[in-house]
């Protein structure tokens, strides 16, 4: 019988055996249709290699139909990066649980093939679980980069100190403030709380507040995962359906949950007003930079769907009106990120 594409609960990360060679690092790197961009992503891994005996290099592949990616992987890698392709395209969620359970490090770092990390990513993250043992999860800070590697905006810092977030469960329930090529987990935090599920978008983050649900999170705001926007990754396929909102809406509700019970109602507001002003945002720079009033009216229902506020109503009533008259202001590029 054929899996669910998207799992309804969390898939089983399963322990190694006893007698598996374990390095301290998995790098595994989900890839599908991406390989203009894996070049870039493997290339910034193999530059801070730390030998096969310490990292495991693995591009687990969706079917991809863009390229041969293996020929590709052997080409950039020289046989250092393993490879291995799914029999048939499982989705991502499915290919990031086949990533987890192939991994052999003690460290996972799920980097997707279009992103990429900066050098002294794996030597910072490395100095933050040894200074943080207790840790289950650690991050660094992150900057957008588009299709030309041309910088966008750096991500909004969590805290101005390096170590251990204080009350980092309310602070990422309330808000998404990273992204995955940032963090790097312990695969026994994987095996305890399973992998990811339940939506394509935004899997991310209910996986950042099971795990800061039950462990502590490091941090170091130095920028150091470049995290890549195109028209062709899953955050921006989904915006073209409107799914995106649909998948936050049952995530916020997901997370519940994992919160104290006193706190939910006031962190799921919260939430809710803060992907609010996100899909607001999201609306503007649609219609700005594309064009496209449909689906920007459609992003813009979305948003107050979840909720209303003064800003918002103002900010979306502004748009409608540029549509109305066919206004489009000059196009500038994205700045800002929740």
């Amino acid at each position: 019988m054929a899996l669910e594409r998207i799992p309804s609960s969390p898939p089983l990360i399963l322990p190694l055996t006893d007698n598996t060679i374990r390095p301290l690092w998995s790098v595994m790197v989900p890839a599908y249709n991406c390989s203009i961009y894996l070049r870039s992503a493997l290339e910034s891994i193999l530059i801070q290699d730390k030998g096969a005996d310490n990292m495991q290099i693995c591009v687990v592949d969706d079917c991809s139909t863009d390229e041969n990616v293996e020929k590709l992987v052997q080409q950039i890698g020289g046989g250092r990066v393993e490879y291995y392709r799914q029999e048939q395209n499982v989705g991502s969620l499915r290919n990031f649980e086949t990533c987890l359970n192939r991994s052999k490090g003690r460290l996972i770092h799920l980097l997707h093939g279009d992103d990429q990390v900066k050098p002294g990513f794996y030597n910072q993250i490395e100095d933050l679980f040894r200074n943080n043992p207790g840790a289950g999860a650690a991050i660094t800070g992150l900057s957008a980069i588009n299709e030309k590697n041309e910088f966008l905006y750096h991500n909004n810092k969590i805290q101005d100190a390096t170590g251990i977030i204080p009350n980092w469960l309310t602070k990422i329930a309330s808000n998404q403030l990273l992204r995955i090529c940032a963090i790097v987990v312990k695969r026994s935090v994987y095996e305890d709380l399973g992998g990811y599920y339940g939506v394509h978008y935004g899997e991310d983050w209910e996986m950042f507040v099971r795990i800061a649900a039950n462990y502590p999170v490091a941090y170091s705001p130095e920028t150091l995962a470049l995290y890549r926007l195109h028209d062709n990754n899953i955050s921006s396929r989904y915006l073209s359906t409107g799914q995106n909102i649909k998948d936050i809406k049952k995530v916020i509700d997901i997370i519940q949950e994992y919160l104290p019970e006193e706190k939910r109602k006031e962190i799921k507001k919260i939430s809710s007003k803060n992907f609010a002003i996100y899909f607001t945002g999201d609306a503007q720079r649609i219609y700005k930079n594309k064009g496209n009033a449909s689906l920007a009216l459609k992003q813009a229902k979305g948003a107050l769907s979840l909720h209303t506020n003064l800003y918002i109503i103002i900010s979306l009533a502004k748009l409608y009106v540029k549509i109305l008259i066919g206004h489009r202001p000059q196009h500038h590029n994205l700045k800002s990120y929740m």
